[in-house]
């Protein structure tokens, strides 16, 4: 069955292409919340992520410093601070089942990044 579509207003402008750095973390303030960017090209599928910023176990903005890795076949963030692990696809915590980040769905739009 495929994914319901986002209407096109639904989808926001945040930033352009340029700002992302291939295989890390940015961040963008929007709406008074800030949300780690991950772009990752050599990712098959989905290369554009956009998860919470904010670390749940310390309160600090910082899970866009995190570490991008693989754990248990899931594409991972790790925090930089404890080190738990958060899913990209649906910022659930592999460790502590009680954590978990929100997520945006994140595209290309052209050169410009779009979350909805």
């Amino acid at each position: 069955m495929p994914a319901p579509s986002t209407p096109a207003s639904a989808w926001r402008a945040v930033c352009a292409r340029q700002d992302l750095v291939a295989g890390s973390g940015v961040v963008a303030m929007v709406d008074g919340q800030q949300i780690a960017l991950f772009y990752l090209p050599d990712v098959d599928g989905a290369p554009l992520y956009a998860i919470e910023n904010r670390d749940p176990k310390s309160g600090a903005n910082v899970i866009g410093r995190g570490l991008i890795g693989h754990l248990g076949g899931e594409l991972v963030v790790a925090s930089p601070l404890y080190k738990q692990h958060f899913r990209l696809t649906d910022g659930q915590c592999v460790q502590y089942p009680e954590q978990k980040l929100r997520t945006w769905r994140a595209r290309f739009n052209g050169d410009t990044v779009e979350l909805a």
